[in-house]
Formats: C-alpha cells, structure tokens, sequence
C-alpha cells in the first residue's frame, strides 16, 4: 500500500499501484517508426506511513507536489507525499523536494508564497525556456526536470520518454533533488537520467526546440499532430530543427550532442497523436524569435504565416 496526502482539498488516498509505462493510442497517426516501445507493468507496493511521516528510509524520498493535475496526480501514485494546490501555503518547516507540476502561468504566485527558507527546495518541471524567468527570481541554480513524460487524462497511463534512439528515456533532471526525482519516477516504472548542469543545458534546447519546431511546422501545414508534421513535412522539420540549433549554439556558446534530429524525430514517434498547435508563446517559441529573422528566418517565416491565417491568440509585436 501507498499513501499519500491531499492538502486541504483531497482525502488521504490509499491505493496499490499498477502503472503501464508504455502506450500508444489506437487512432495514432502515421509515423517512421509505428512499433511502440512497450515494457511490463509492475505491481509496485509501499509500506503503510502515517500521515506526518516522511521517513527517510523509503524507497521513495518524501516530497511535496504542488499542482493536482495529470502530472501531479501521476507522481503523487508514488506516495511518500504531501500534494498542494497552487494557491495553498507550503510549509516553511518542511523539508524535501517541492515538485512544482503546474503550468508556467502559476509560477508567479506559487514562487511568491513559497517561504524563503524552501525556495531553494522547488523544483521546476515545466515546459520552455524557463532560464531568464528563473534568474530574475534567483532561482536559477534550482532544480529542473525536463519532463519527456505524457499524461493523456487524469488517471491514464504515463507515455514514457522511451524510444528506438534512445532506449535509456529522454527524462533528465538536474540539481540537488534530481536524484530523488527520479527515485519517484523509477517507482512508477519510468525513467530519468540525472545530469550536471553544463549537460542540462544543451539537453534543455533540445527538448525546447522540439516543442517549438514540431508545433509550428504542424500549424503552419495544417497537421492535426506532432506526428503527421514529422511524417509529412520531415525535410522540413530537419532544417528547421538545424536552424534553431546552429542559432542556439552562436548566442549560448554550447555544444549539441550529436544526433538531435533523430533523437527528436524519435521522440515525436512515441508521441505522435500530439495535436500541433503554437501555444505558450512567451516560453517556447520566443526565444527563437527574439534571435531575429537573420538567425532564425525560416522559424520566423513560418510564425509570420500563423499569424496572417488567424492560427495564433498572441501578436508577434
């Protein structure tokens, strides 16, 4: 058995566990590689706690998850936890990882009511570029989490950042609570490789220009998925992905490891009834933007063109 509380507006919840780490929906679209990576569900069981007790020789180290979604929810099935919404206090005599699993639209006030004293305890698992918002918070040595993780609906199977390029999982956390991350992920059947921070950077990019490339190339054809993109449109895809990366390397003065764009391409693969759509503009595809049309000029054609057919709810001004 696991436990787990919810705080103030969940019920303590009990549950034994059985989480299938691989999945493909039946209606997914055409993609390179139609075999899905599937591993074996494991029946994982935890011993009883108390609803104070945050021991320290469980499996799992405890950790405070703030957001109830699917995400949250998701890591919350590991137990050993105390689950916040975002507007609830957190605890300033707690201790342990503060897993943030909301939105980039909540981290101002989450950040502002976190007491001082565990600001360096969260822990960011967010979607973008998240660097320049964290270092104008102080922030920037904390822990992050790229999470190559897919949660279709509350209480579905995770999609686990597995794939034919990248058997070891796309997951990678950094900073003083990566390891007990994935501590939390490897009890749900999933994976997580803890790198340093010069490593976390380039892998960061990369992860960013997936989203971005492979949303945009999408909407600006007229792809309902990530995949249909990547099947349909793969040169173009490529030298996109190209561009953004030889940009990134100029201004960030780092290194790519090799094969971005078949680890991307792979990765798109696992996820391919993704729907493709420009969202969250000031954290994704901004960045690129902000590099201007002689860096990026396919990028930025291509978001001028969503632009003039009515695709985006922002203005590029």
């Amino acid at each position: 058995m696991i436990l787990c509380r919810y705080y103030p507006s969940f019920i303590i919840a009990l549950s034994s566990i059985a989480l299938t780490t691989a999945w493909m929906p039946s209606d997914v679209c055409p993609s390179r590689c139609l075999s899905a990576y599937h591993r074996d569900s494991t029946m994982l069981t935890k011993r009883d706690m108390s609803a104070g007790d945050s021991d320290e020789t469980s499996e799992v180290p405890f950790a405070t998850i703030v957001g109830n979604g699917r995400i949250g929810s998701t890591l919350a099935k590991a137990g050993n936890c105390l689950v916040l919404g975002r507007n609830d206090n957190i605890d300033e005599n707690g201790k342990g990882p503060i897993l943030i699993a909301t939105r980039n639209d909540a981290l101002d006030g989450i950040i502002e009511k976190c007491p001082d004293s565990r600001k360096s305890d969260l822990v960011f698992l967010q979607n973008g570029y998240l660097n320049a918002y964290l270092d104008k918070k102080g922030l920037l040595d904390n822990s992050q989490v790229l999470l190559y993780l897919s949660v279709t609906a509350m209480g579905a199977e995770a999609v686990d950042g597995v794939t034919a390029y990248n058997p070891e999982g796309l997951t990678a956390a950094t900073g003083i609570h990566a390891e007990a991350f994935a501590r939390r992920l490897s009890n749900l059947g999933l994976r997580c490789n803890v790198i340093d921070a010069e490593s976390f950077k380039p892998a960061m990019f990369e992860k960013l220009s997936w989203i971005s490339v492979f949303m945009l190339v999408g909407a600006a054809k007229g792809c309902k998925s990530v995949g249909q993109a990547g099947l349909e449109h793969s040169g173009l895809v490529e030298e996109l992905i190209n561009e953004l990366t030889a940009a990134v390397e100029k201004k960030e003065a780092i290194k790519f490891p090799e094969g971005t764009v078949p680890r991307l391409n792979a990765y798109t693969d696992v996820v391919a009834n993704f729907p493709a759509a420009v969202k969250e503009f000031a954290w994704r595809n901004k960045y690129f933007f902000d590099l201007g049309d002689e860096e990026v000029p396919i990028h930025n054609t291509l978001l001028r063109e969503c632009q003039d057919g009515g695709l985006l709810d922002f203005s590029l001004e």
